[in-house]
């Protein structure tokens, strides 16, 4: 059941990073989002990821997996598109 509530939180937390990917990538502007606090939530998604690892959670893998993808593909697009 512990694993189920962390799987359901990890889709909703991950999902929600899918419309500003999308939105960034359409509009090929990323001028209202922070540098900063995209690049510490990268690195600490990463590190959620790391931790996941140890524990051996696959709540924790996969859904940090899925969001650093997300999460650095906006990171990526700051610096590209400015």
């Amino acid at each position: 059941m512990i694993e189920l509530i962390g799987m359901l939180a990890g889709i909703l937390t991950t999902a929600a990073f899918i419309p500003q990917v999308l939105k960034c990538w359409r509009s090929r502007s990323t001028a209202d989002i922070s540098l900063i606090m995209f690049s510490t939530m990268t690195t600490g998604v990463f590190l959620w990821l790391v931790y996941g690892l140890f524990l051996n959670s696959p709540s924790l893998i996969v859904a940090n997996s899925v969001t650093l993808i997300l999460s650095g593909a906006i990171l990526f697009m700051k610096v590209r598109f400015g």
